[in-house]
């Protein structure tokens, strides 16, 4: 699954430079890993249960910048999943040019409120993530 959300920069997206500040940029793919699980999970049911997912790492790549009144889409896919962890691959793109601006990989855990530490995904989840990431393979 590929979830795609647009997002139009504003005049308190920019810096100094009149450039979009790299500060932004998280608050971007953040979006966009909200708009994925709106649309991966159903009724935000995942809210109720015990569990939780800390971002636990970000490596981000700026490649292009992007100035006031461009329309961002920001893409977000799972790339990868293991025993605890998962990995989404975010790109944010100006549209209609295609231009990259930003690829970000994210990893955050499967953790348990109530036991307090991260712990493996449940199966009919683990599922669901695995054949996501081999719709793109």
């Amino acid at each position: 699954m590929l979830n795609k959300t647009q997002i139009k920069v504003r005049g308190y997206h920019l810096d100094l430079f009149q450039h979009v500040n790299n500060a932004r940029y998280l608050e971007f793919i953040e979006e966009g890993r909200w708009a994925f699980f709106d649309e991966f999970f159903d009724d935000n049911d995942w809210m109720q249960q015990d569990l939780v997912w800390p971002v636990v790492n970000i490596n981000i790549n700026f490649k292009s910048e992007a100035n006031f009144g461009d329309v961002l889409e920001v893409q977000t896919r799972y790339t990868k999943i293991g025993n605890r962890s998962i990995t989404m691959q975010q790109t944010i793109i100006k549209v209609p040019t295609n231009e990259i601006v930003v690829e970000a990989d994210v990893t955050y855990v499967c953790f348990s409120k109530a036991a307090k530490a991260a712990i493996p995904f449940p199966d009919d989840f683990r599922q669901r993530v695995e054949l996501s990431i081999a719709a793109f393979e």
